[in-house]
Protein backbone atom coordinates (compact mmCIF):
# COMPACT_ATOMS: atom_id res chain seq x y z
CA UNK A 1 0.00 0.00 0.00
CA UNK A 2 1.43 3.35 -1.09
CA UNK A 3 0.77 6.42 1.02
CA UNK A 4 1.81 10.08 1.23
CA UNK A 5 2.46 12.27 4.23
CA UNK A 6 3.74 15.80 4.88
CA UNK A 7 6.83 15.61 7.09
CA UNK A 8 9.45 18.30 7.54
CA UNK A 9 7.39 20.48 5.21
CA UNK A 10 7.98 17.95 2.43
CA UNK A 11 5.59 15.59 0.69
CA UNK A 12 6.88 12.11 1.41
CA UNK A 13 5.91 8.90 -0.34
CA UNK A 14 6.12 5.60 1.53
CA UNK A 15 4.99 2.01 1.15
CA UNK A 16 3.54 -0.31 3.77
CA UNK A 17 3.67 -4.10 3.51
CA UNK A 18 1.74 -6.49 5.75
CA UNK A 19 0.78 -6.34 9.40
CA UNK A 20 2.55 -7.22 12.63
CA UNK A 21 5.68 -6.04 14.40
CA UNK A 22 6.88 -2.84 12.70
CA UNK A 23 10.15 -2.57 10.77
CA UNK A 24 11.34 0.60 9.07
CA UNK A 25 13.63 0.14 6.06
CA UNK A 26 15.79 3.01 4.78
CA UNK A 27 17.09 2.68 1.22
CA UNK A 28 20.45 3.77 -0.11
CA UNK A 29 21.62 6.53 -2.43
CA UNK A 30 20.03 6.46 -5.93
CA UNK A 31 17.53 3.92 -4.61
CA UNK A 32 13.85 3.96 -3.61
CA UNK A 33 11.10 1.98 -1.90
CA UNK A 34 10.28 0.00 -5.07
CA UNK A 35 13.65 -1.75 -4.98
CA UNK A 36 12.80 -3.19 -1.58
CA UNK A 37 9.46 -4.68 -2.66
CA UNK A 38 10.56 -8.33 -2.82
CA UNK A 39 12.41 -8.25 0.51
CA UNK A 40 9.51 -6.40 2.16
CA UNK A 41 6.97 -8.92 0.87
CA UNK A 42 9.02 -11.81 2.26
CA UNK A 43 9.24 -10.10 5.66
CA UNK A 44 5.54 -9.23 5.60
CA UNK A 45 4.70 -12.91 5.03
CA UNK A 46 6.30 -13.59 8.43
CA UNK A 47 4.00 -11.16 10.29
CA UNK A 48 6.25 -8.12 10.04
CA UNK A 49 4.77 -4.79 9.00
CA UNK A 50 7.38 -3.18 6.77
CA UNK A 51 7.41 0.58 6.16
CA UNK A 52 9.70 1.81 3.37
CA UNK A 53 9.77 5.55 2.63
CA UNK A 54 11.27 7.20 -0.40
CA UNK A 55 13.76 9.36 1.48
CA UNK A 56 13.56 13.13 0.90
CA UNK A 57 15.00 13.91 -2.52
CA UNK A 58 14.52 10.41 -3.91
CA UNK A 59 11.89 8.87 -6.22
CA UNK A 60 8.41 10.22 -5.39
CA UNK A 61 9.37 12.19 -2.30
CA UNK A 62 10.00 15.92 -2.45
CA UNK A 63 13.52 17.33 -2.38
CA UNK A 64 14.69 19.35 0.62
CA UNK A 65 14.78 23.07 -0.06
CA UNK A 66 18.32 23.35 1.30
CA UNK A 67 21.36 21.08 1.34
CA UNK A 68 20.59 18.69 4.18
CA UNK A 69 23.25 16.98 6.24
CA UNK A 70 22.81 13.55 7.79
CA UNK A 71 21.66 15.30 10.97
CA UNK A 72 18.83 16.94 9.02
CA UNK A 73 17.75 13.53 7.76
CA UNK A 74 17.82 12.21 11.33
CA UNK A 75 15.46 14.94 12.51
CA UNK A 76 13.20 14.38 9.53
CA UNK A 77 13.11 10.67 10.39
CA UNK A 78 12.21 11.41 14.01
CA UNK A 79 9.23 13.46 12.83
CA UNK A 80 8.25 10.84 10.25
CA UNK A 81 8.24 8.10 12.91
CA UNK A 82 5.91 10.16 15.08
CA UNK A 83 3.43 10.62 12.26
CA UNK A 84 3.20 7.01 11.12
CA UNK A 85 0.99 5.20 13.68
CA UNK A 86 2.89 1.90 13.78
CA UNK A 87 6.22 3.72 14.33
CA UNK A 88 5.16 5.88 17.25
CA UNK A 89 6.54 3.37 19.75
CA UNK A 90 9.75 1.38 19.26
CA UNK A 91 10.43 -0.55 16.06
CA UNK A 92 13.05 -2.52 14.15
CA UNK A 93 15.09 -0.41 11.75
CA UNK A 94 17.15 -1.59 8.78
CA UNK A 95 19.32 0.71 6.70
CA UNK A 96 21.16 0.01 3.46
CA UNK A 97 24.23 1.96 2.32
CA UNK A 98 23.41 5.69 2.80
CA UNK A 99 20.26 4.56 4.63
CA UNK A 100 22.47 2.50 6.92
CA UNK A 101 24.40 5.58 8.00
CA UNK A 102 21.09 7.34 8.60
CA UNK A 103 19.74 4.39 10.61
CA UNK A 104 22.91 4.27 12.71
CA UNK A 105 22.89 7.99 13.49
CA UNK A 106 19.15 7.90 14.27
CA UNK A 107 19.77 4.98 16.65
CA UNK A 108 22.55 6.93 18.37
CA UNK A 109 20.27 9.89 19.04
CA UNK A 110 16.98 8.06 19.63
CA UNK A 111 17.88 4.63 21.09
CA UNK A 112 14.53 4.43 22.88
CA UNK A 113 12.85 4.18 19.47
CA UNK A 114 14.93 1.24 18.22
CA UNK A 115 14.30 -2.40 19.15
CA UNK A 116 17.10 -3.65 16.92
CA UNK A 117 19.28 -2.09 14.23
CA UNK A 118 20.15 -3.93 11.01
CA UNK A 119 23.09 -2.41 9.13
CA UNK A 120 23.01 -3.72 5.56
CA UNK A 121 26.08 -2.81 3.49
CA UNK A 122 25.96 0.39 5.51
CA UNK A 123 28.04 3.41 4.49
CA UNK A 124 29.14 4.24 8.04
CA UNK A 125 32.86 4.31 7.28
CA UNK A 126 33.58 7.33 5.12
CA UNK A 127 37.31 7.79 5.50
CA UNK A 128 38.28 10.39 2.94
CA UNK A 129 40.19 8.67 0.18
CA UNK A 130 42.21 10.73 -2.28
CA UNK A 131 39.44 10.58 -4.91
CA UNK A 132 36.81 11.85 -2.47
CA UNK A 133 39.05 14.66 -1.29
CA UNK A 134 39.64 15.58 -4.91
CA UNK A 135 35.90 15.54 -5.64
CA UNK A 136 35.15 17.76 -2.66
CA UNK A 137 37.87 20.28 -3.50
CA UNK A 138 37.26 20.18 -7.24
CA UNK A 139 33.54 20.86 -6.84
CA UNK A 140 34.38 24.05 -4.96
CA UNK A 141 37.12 25.20 -7.33
CA UNK A 142 35.27 24.42 -10.56
CA UNK A 143 32.29 26.54 -9.49
CA UNK A 144 34.56 29.58 -9.57
CA UNK A 145 34.77 29.23 -13.34
CA UNK A 146 31.05 28.85 -14.01
CA UNK A 147 31.03 32.16 -15.93
CA UNK A 148 33.36 30.81 -18.63
CA UNK A 149 31.74 29.79 -21.96
CA UNK A 150 31.67 26.00 -22.28
CA UNK A 151 31.71 25.53 -18.50
CA UNK A 152 29.06 22.76 -18.40
CA UNK A 153 30.97 20.67 -20.95
CA UNK A 154 34.27 21.18 -19.13
CA UNK A 155 32.72 20.23 -15.78
CA UNK A 156 31.17 17.05 -17.17
CA UNK A 157 34.44 16.03 -18.85
CA UNK A 158 36.40 16.61 -15.64
CA UNK A 159 34.21 14.33 -13.54
CA UNK A 160 33.86 11.71 -16.26
CA UNK A 161 37.49 11.39 -17.31
CA UNK A 162 39.43 12.61 -14.27
CA UNK A 163 37.38 11.37 -11.32
CA UNK A 164 35.67 8.68 -13.38
CA UNK A 165 33.50 6.73 -10.90
CA UNK A 166 31.26 9.17 -9.06
CA UNK A 167 27.51 9.62 -8.50
CA UNK A 168 27.97 13.39 -8.42
CA UNK A 169 27.00 14.03 -12.04
CA UNK A 170 23.92 11.82 -11.76
CA UNK A 171 22.18 14.15 -9.31
CA UNK A 172 20.83 17.63 -9.86
CA UNK A 173 20.25 20.81 -7.89
CA UNK A 174 20.34 20.66 -4.11
CA UNK A 175 20.95 16.89 -4.20
CA UNK A 176 24.50 17.56 -5.44
CA UNK A 177 25.29 19.44 -2.23
CA UNK A 178 23.58 16.76 -0.15
CA UNK A 179 25.71 14.15 -1.89
CA UNK A 180 28.91 16.05 -1.12
CA UNK A 181 27.93 16.38 2.53
CA UNK A 182 27.07 12.68 2.67
CA UNK A 183 30.41 11.40 1.42
CA UNK A 184 32.14 13.41 4.15
CA UNK A 185 30.04 12.03 7.03
CA UNK A 186 32.22 9.43 8.74
CA UNK A 187 30.67 7.56 11.69
CA UNK A 188 33.78 5.50 12.46
CA UNK A 189 34.31 7.18 15.83
CA UNK A 190 30.64 7.27 16.81
CA UNK A 191 29.21 3.82 16.12
CA UNK A 192 30.91 2.35 19.20
CA UNK A 193 28.45 4.41 21.27
CA UNK A 194 25.45 2.53 19.90
CA UNK A 195 23.45 1.07 22.79
CA UNK A 196 20.89 -0.89 20.78
CA UNK A 197 21.26 -4.49 19.52
CA UNK A 198 23.01 -4.44 16.14
CA UNK A 199 23.04 -7.02 13.34
CA UNK A 200 25.41 -6.38 10.42
CA UNK A 201 24.57 -8.03 7.08
CA UNK A 202 27.03 -7.83 4.17
CA UNK A 203 27.96 -9.44 0.88
CA UNK A 204 31.52 -10.70 0.69
CA UNK A 205 31.87 -9.40 -2.89
CA UNK A 206 30.75 -5.85 -2.05
CA UNK A 207 32.78 -3.36 -4.08
CA UNK A 208 31.01 -0.20 -2.86
CA UNK A 209 31.36 -0.79 0.88
CA UNK A 210 33.99 -3.55 1.06
CA UNK A 211 33.67 -6.40 3.56
CA UNK A 212 36.58 -4.95 5.57
CA UNK A 213 34.20 -2.15 6.59
CA UNK A 214 31.73 -4.71 7.92
CA UNK A 215 34.43 -6.32 10.05
CA UNK A 216 35.54 -2.91 11.30
CA UNK A 217 31.97 -2.00 12.30
CA UNK A 218 31.57 -5.38 13.98
CA UNK A 219 34.71 -4.79 16.05
CA UNK A 220 33.65 -1.27 17.02
CA UNK A 221 30.12 -2.12 18.19
CA UNK A 222 30.10 -4.20 21.35
CA UNK A 223 28.07 -7.43 21.07
CA UNK A 224 27.12 -6.78 17.45
CA UNK A 225 26.62 -9.75 15.12
CA UNK A 226 28.12 -9.98 11.65
CA UNK A 227 26.42 -12.06 8.95
CA UNK A 228 28.17 -12.48 5.59
CA UNK A 229 26.24 -13.62 2.51
CA UNK A 230 28.65 -15.44 0.16
CA UNK A 231 28.83 -14.24 -3.43
CA UNK A 232 26.67 -11.14 -2.88
CA UNK A 233 27.69 -7.63 -3.88
CA UNK A 234 26.32 -4.33 -2.57
CA UNK A 235 22.62 -4.43 -3.52
CA UNK A 236 21.53 -7.40 -1.44
CA UNK A 237 17.86 -6.46 -1.71
CA UNK A 238 18.05 -6.83 -5.49
CA UNK A 239 20.55 -9.67 -5.82
CA UNK A 240 19.57 -12.02 -3.00
CA UNK A 241 16.27 -10.81 -1.44
CA UNK A 242 15.38 -14.27 -0.18
CA UNK A 243 18.68 -14.71 1.65
CA UNK A 244 18.52 -11.18 3.02
CA UNK A 245 14.98 -11.59 4.32
CA UNK A 246 15.89 -14.94 5.87
CA UNK A 247 18.88 -13.47 7.74
CA UNK A 248 16.75 -10.61 9.05
CA UNK A 249 13.99 -12.94 10.26
CA UNK A 250 16.48 -15.28 11.90
CA UNK A 251 17.84 -12.38 13.94
CA UNK A 252 14.74 -10.49 15.04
Amino acid sequence: MEQQIITGNLKINYRVFGEGRPMLILHGWKSNSDRWEKTAELLAAANIQVIVPDLPGFAKSQEPLTAWSLDNYVEWLAEFSQQVPSLQDSFYIAGHSFGGALAAKFSLKYPQKVQKLFLISAACVRQMKTSKKLLWRASKVIKLFSFIPGYPLFRKAFYKFILRKTDYLQVEGVMKEIYLKGICEDLSHKINFLKVPVVIIWGDKDTSTPIDQARFINQKIHNSKLIVIPGANHSLQMEVPEALAQKILENL
